[in-house]
């Protein structure tokens, strides 16, 4: 049976891998990825790089050498995700070239803590871009308000920025307008806008757990069966009508004249990359958003676990534009219970935030632990 990871390609859409660990590119499994199940691309954040430090012995010997030198702790957490991020950009850098800059890149996320500071996110940008040093970089900018000028700023002084942390329309469009402003920015300036590339990173599955929990509380405020059975069939529905509804957008966007523009120049499209596919309901088929959300000039970020039962049990089929019309409907009729989009997607943006900035404060909290436990051994020899 054909590997259906690999059909992917034949529909126009990339497979990135959603996570680094040291111990896969110690063992060969990242390298099996690349070859064997076609992956052409690696994100990370700060939840992911907690796991892989704090889960295994793979980080011991560097980080013990790191805090006998006198590291401070966020110094040593940057000396871990660059050397990973470096490792994995140079296992990449051969899909890089052969794509010519479309794939073949490895995603680094700025600290959580600057999601509202513009000028620190530039800073930590600029200072990424030099400790990795590898041109298939791309670092990851949350889409805040704060977020979207250090974007443009970014992609202006021609960083390779993926956006993160995309939930609405709206935010899109703003995330596309500063990608296009940014190009239009450089050559204005006389600057390549060829060798720039963006993704915008729509954040799936978080969508349907939120709405499906207001839905799930007013069927348990409804007497009504057939009300209830109504509020039920809505669920599962709105993450996959969300993304559809932006991949409608940007079709607009990049099939503009104002982007044909840029193509002659040799732009590349901003491609939608749909991030949390990963299946949260155990009612949901397992690979729900993987088999839903598959068409052109885009790229499906999945975990480990979702890259298994994809290659096991996926159905491949050109799905991004099923039900345009059902998925216009549904959010109107969501809106008429209540149940408020703009309500919903900010909320989910602010628990992002949230939950990267924690995942990064329990990483740093594990360095510092282990930066303690060294030094008490070391004063009790």
């Amino acid at each position: 049976m054909a590997n259906p990871l690999l059909q992917l390609k034949d529909y126009g859409q990339s497979v990135w891998y959603d996570n680094i660990d040291r111990a896969q590119l110690e063992s060969g499994e990242f390298k099996r990825l690349l070859e064997e199940d076609g992956v052409t691309g690696v994100t990370a954040n700060p939840t992911i790089f907690d796991k892989a430090i704090s889960s295994g012995h793979a980080y011991d010997a560097q980080i013990e050498e790191l805090i006998r030198q006198g590291k401070e702790v966020e110094e040593i957490y940057d000396a871990l995700v660059v050397r990973d991020v470096q490792t994995v950009a140079d296992l990449l850098r051969p899909i890089y070239e052969r794509s010519a800059g479309v794939d073949g890149y490895v995603s680094l996320e700025v600290s959580p803590d600057l999601a509202h500071d513009t000028e620190g996110t530039l800073a930590a940008v600029r200072r990424y871009w030099q400790l990795v040093n590898r041109p298939n970089l791309m670092i990851k900018i949350p889409a805040t308000p704060e977020g979207l000028p250090a974007i443009q700023q970014a992609l202006t002084e021609g960083y390779n920025i993926n956006i993160t942390l995309i939930f609405s329309i709206e935010t899109y469009r703003e995330v596309a307008e500063a990608y296009l402003a940014a190009l239009e920015n450089r050559n204005a300036e006389g600057q390549d806008i060829s060798g720039i590339a963006s993704v915008a990173s729509f954040f799936v599955s978080r969508v349907d757990t939120l709405v499906d929990k207001l839905l799930e509380e007013k069927i348990k405020a409804s007497n009504d069966p057939a009300e209830q059975a109504r509020l039920r069939s809505l669920q599962g529905k709105a993450a996959i009508a969300n993304a559809r509804l932006v991949y409608q957008e940007f079709k607009r966007i990049f099939g503009s004249p104002r982007f044909a523009a840029l193509r002659q120049l040799g732009a590349h499209v901003q491609r939608p990359l749909w991030a949390s596919t990963s299946t949260k309901n155990p009612a949901y088929r397992d690979v729900l958003y993987a088999e839903e959300l598959i068409g052109p000039d885009t790229v499906d970020t999945m975990p480990y676990e979702t890259i298994e039962k994809f290659r096991d049990h996926g159905r491949v089929r050109y799905s991004i534009e099923d039900d345009l019309d059902g998925a216009r409907a549904l959010f109107k009729e969501l809106e008429q219970l209540g149940i408020s989009y703009e309500a919903v997607t900010q909320q989910l943006l602010d628990e992002g935030v949230q939950k990267f900035a924690d995942s990064y404060h329990q990483l740093l909290n594990s360095i510092r632990a282990r930066q303690q436990a060294l030094k008490e051994r070391q004063v009790s020899r």
